[in-house]
């Protein structure tokens, strides 16, 4: 389990910006070192262990880009077309060990290994065949064209792939490639979920009329499973400070991370913070975001804890901002920033300055071919509708105060969020 000091996330401001958290998480958080081998199959998601050096090159031998005809280049025609006798046929899987003849061309399929003497292969689109049989190849083409070397996409010993790689299927083809069949990875950070409030009830329980059923935990154990979490779901904790931190503790020694949702204000039913506070510490962050500012963290008896808020945007917004990264940070991944890509605003909208805002907002394409978006047309946190009917999240910076449309502001997609 993650063991930290009660101090390590001290923090002296007022008011944390979203950069100054992501900093502190990511350079504080001690990264798990258990590991675990898996099959290359499942190792889509997973953070690697060690580095991977390219066992063989790629590709592992010279070979032909397309169907053609393979020649050598002492004999490429120069200024004029010129005829060749065909001489034997390489397929795919096949071998090439005899020479080609001078003058003489051989046919070749893509993959196929290239003749020991040849250096240039003829697309088959471009030759002709002539009365007598022979393969016609126009004049002008590049010494070496066509031609895939051996290991001129990766050679042999480079390291392709890093430690705290999260890895992706393009990762786990590559390693295919390699002929590698199971890999080391970090094992799985170990999650535990609450929601807290006794206005909550779970889906399929029943529902008092003052109820809401609980949408938070479902949506944030969704996000914490596509960053390859396993996720521990242990239900709502009720408004009672000592059953609060009773339940807090209970887990805290069998899990890398507590995640709640909900509590973390300072209204006087809001309890998080002083059930943490009594079974360990807690820095509660008053973060510079909208939505989302009431967020705390803390560490009980070595694991971190974080409070998201319990509206489900701000709860939506705060786990990408920081929950993503400390997940991410347990598990040694290499650094993942959030790149927001230029669009064009359709709307007008006004912010404090002093804070980062997130506007949800839907794209679409205008006629003069750029991306425009348009802001959803409400405003609340609680707005559940807001992130299923659009597409993404405009991200404001602190220093900006006013936006128009036309103008351009970066938009984070939430395919891209995870």
């Amino acid at each position: 389990m993650a063991q930290l000091s009660d101090d390590c996330f001290a923090f002296g401001g007022p008011m944390m910006s979203v950069d100054e958290a992501v900093g502190l998480i990511t350079t504080r958080v001690n990264a798990i070192v258990d590991l675990e081998t898996v099959a290359l199959i499942d190792a889509d998601g997973r953070v690697l262990a060690r580095d991977i050096a390219a066992p063989l090159p790629l590709p592992p031998f010279t070979n032909s880009a397309v169907d053609g005809y393979a020649v050598r280049n002492a004999d490429l025609p120069d200024s004029v077309e010129r005829a060749f006798p065909l001489d034997g046929r390489i397929q795919a899987g096949g071998l090439a060990l005899a020479l080609i003849k001078a003058g003489h061309t051989a046919r070749i399929f893509t993959g196929a290994p290239m003749p020991p003497d040849a250096e240039t292969v003829f697309m088959q689109e471009d030759v002709r065949i002539d009365e007598a049989g022979r393969i016609v190849l126009p004049p002008g083409l590049k010494p070496g064209a066509n031609v895939r070397s051996a290991g001129e996409d990766i050679p042999q010993g480079h390291i392709a792939l890093r430690a705290g790689q999260r890895l992706l299927p393009q990762h786990v083809a590559l390693v295919a490639a390699f002929g590698l069949a199971r890999l080391d990875v970090v094992r799985r950070i170990r999650v535990a979920v609450f929601s807290t409030g006794d206005e909550l009830a779970s889906p399929g329980e029943p529902r008092a009329t003052s109820q809401l059923f609980d949408s938070n935990r479902f949506m944030l154990m969704a996000m914490l499973r596509r960053l390859g979490c396993e996720v521990s779901d242990l239900g709502i904790l009720r408004d009672e400070r000592t059953l609060l931190a009773n339940g807090l503790k209970q887990v805290a020694g069998s899990h890398d991370l507590i995640l709640t949702t909900g509590g973390v204000s300072t209204g006087e039913e809001d309890h998080v913070k002083a059930a943490v506070e009594s079974i360990g510490s807690l820095v509660l962050w008053r973060m510079a975001i909208k939505p989302g500012r009431p967020v705390a963290m803390g560490i009980i008896e070595g694991t971190p804890l974080i409070g998201l808020p319990g509206n489900p945007v701000a709860s939506f917004v705060t786990f990408v901002h920081v929950v993503r990264p400390t997940v991410l940070a347990l598990a040694g991944s290499l650094p993942e920033p959030l790149l927001p890509i230029p669009v064009r605003a359709a709307f007008t909208y006004k912010k404090r300055a002093g804070r980062r805002e997130y506007v949800r907002a839907s794209l679409r394409r205008t006629q003069d071919g750029a991306l425009e978006a348009i802001k959803f047309p409400r405003e609340g946190a609680g707005l559940l509708s807001s992130l299923v009917g659009t597409d993404g999240l405009i991200e404001l910076d602190e220093e900006v105060t006013r936006v128009e449309p036309g103008q351009s502001v970066g938009f984070l997609s939430y395919a891209d969020l995870l």
